[in-house]
């Protein structure tokens, strides 16, 4: 189920006229209709939740959150009314409030377990401003500035106020107050120069500078493609850049490899689509992303992770590895630098592994819980997210099978022992590891 909160800019300032003859806050209202006519064009647009939050002083912000219904977010939407100061931050602040209340009781975020790309609320936050200069009481302010606290329970254990699944856009209304007599320019809108630019791109979002009509209609197509169901991820490359791929789609070891020169593709922060399972409309998924640390069961507390986690790559070409006996996940990644290198090199039947630092007991890196790899069409990247340390634990699965017929001898039982210390503890509790522990029993009743 999306959720889409429009945040409207409610300051004084929104009551300047624009060279339509309405107001920016009127130009916002009609936005906010423009986009969910666009919507309903889409099925799966049924089961949207719309909440809309204000620059008021919280708790008053929230006009339509989680209990209201549709009927009373339009006609808190209609009844709006520009007359406060410009206070972005804590108008942002209570919005990530909004939607992470639910989520430590839901558990959704799944502290201290991995991360679960299947567990997810995607949410599209879009705010409506001028952009004008930021305030509150204390007078103008020339940084964008969230609160730090939260009262929300548990909000100590994400250091930003925002989740991997919620994205930021910022449409920033720059509509003149008189007609240009110049021709419109066509093409892509551009970003906004605000404060809230940075934000909305550190959230995995953009902003788009609204000069014309024409640009804002633009930007809410454009805006209802954006609703996708997917989480957030940070993709960094680790170790050095792979050997150079010739025509004949073989490595080309006369061209000199340059690693330390830095590359679009060596950091991208983009999304991974999570497709809802077709017969429950419900996302499904086995394995987690790992946590960037080792449990200790002694400490109190479980130490704060960012929102995105940081997935790193390694440019070593591999095998990909499945085995019939044990489920995998497949996600697609959103276009990006580095999906467009990996499709450029036209190598479908290897991968590149990923791991997450600190999340092994005896290794920095960590070891591997999946890999990235294109597909054989060569129309889109995918990673594949598989057990912990899958390289050890596939082919020893494997033998157990097909050569000891579920019958291992003293030798496999203490590789698997040994593959046991290298996987976190927290493995053991993914609902999918009942196919891990059932061959686990099997394998001691037939001992």
């Amino acid at each position: 189920m999306p959720i889409l909160l429009f945040l409207i800019d409610t300051s004084a300032s929104m009551n300047q006229r624009a060279y339509l003859g309405t107001s920016y806050l009127d130009i916002a209202k009609g936005a906010v209709e423009i986009f969910m006519k666009l919507r309903a064009r889409d099925p799966a647009s049924r089961g949207d939740r719309y909440m809309l939050v204000t620059f008021d002083e919280p708790p008053y912000c929230i006009k339509a959150g989680w209990k209201e219904n549709h009927a009373t977010f339009m006609n808190e939407l209609k009844n709006l009314q520009a007359s406060g100061l410009t206070t972005l931050g804590q108008a942002l602040r209570s919005s990530f409030d909004l939607l992470n209340l639910n989520r430590l009781v839901s558990g959704i975020d799944n502290y201290g377990q991995g991360r679960n790309p299947f567990f997810l609320e995607p949410s599209i936050l879009i705010t409506i401003t001028d952009g004008n200069k930021l305030t509150n009481t204390a007078g103008v302010q020339e940084e964008l500035h969230l609160p730090l606290n939260s009262p929300l329970p548990g909000s100590e254990l994400t250091k930003e106020p925002f989740r991997w699944d919620q994205r930021l856009f910022a449409l920033v209304l720059r509509l003149p107050g008189a007609a240009s007599a110049e021709p419109e320019q066509l093409g892509s809108v551009p970003t906004d120069e605000s404060a809230i630019t940075q934000m909305c791109e550190v959230t995995g979002g953009r902003s788009y500078c609204v000069r014309t009509q024409r640009m804002l209609n633009q930007c809410l197509e454009s805006l209802v493609q954006k609703v996708q169901s997917g989480v957030v991820i940070n993709f960094e490359k680790s170790g050095p850049d792979p050997a150079p791929i010739g025509e004949d789609g073989l490595v080309d070891s006369s061209r000199p490899i340059n690693s330390f020169a830095s590359q679009p593709w060596h950091s991208c922060h983009k999304l991974i689509y999570v497709r809802p399972n077709p017969k429950t409309g419900v996302p499904v998924g086995h394995w987690p992303i790992p946590e960037s640390f080792w449990p200790d069961q002694n400490s109190p507390t479980l130490p704060p992770r960012t929102a995105h986690p940081v997935v790193r790559f390694s440019c070593v070409d591999c095998e990909p590895m499945v085995i019939d006996k044990l489920p995998f996940d497949k996600y697609e990644l959103e276009p990006s630098p580095l999906t467009q290198y990996i499709l450029e090199r036209k190598s479908p039947h290897t991968c590149w592994q990923v791991f997450v630092s600190s999340s092994g007991k005896y290794s920095e890196l960590g070891h591997p819980f999946g890999y990235l790899k294109a597909s054989t069409t060569l129309t889109c990247v995918n990673l594949f997210v598989m057990p912990y340390n899958y390289p050890v634990l596939l082919p020893l699965l494997d033998d157990l099978f097909k050569v000891h017929k579920l019958k291992p001898n003293l030798k496999w039982r203490q590789a698997f022992d040994n593959y046991l210390k290298t996987m976190p503890p927290y493995y053991l509790l993914v609902c999918s590891f009942s196919h891990f522990v059932f061959l686990c029993l099997l394998m001691w009743v037939n001992c």
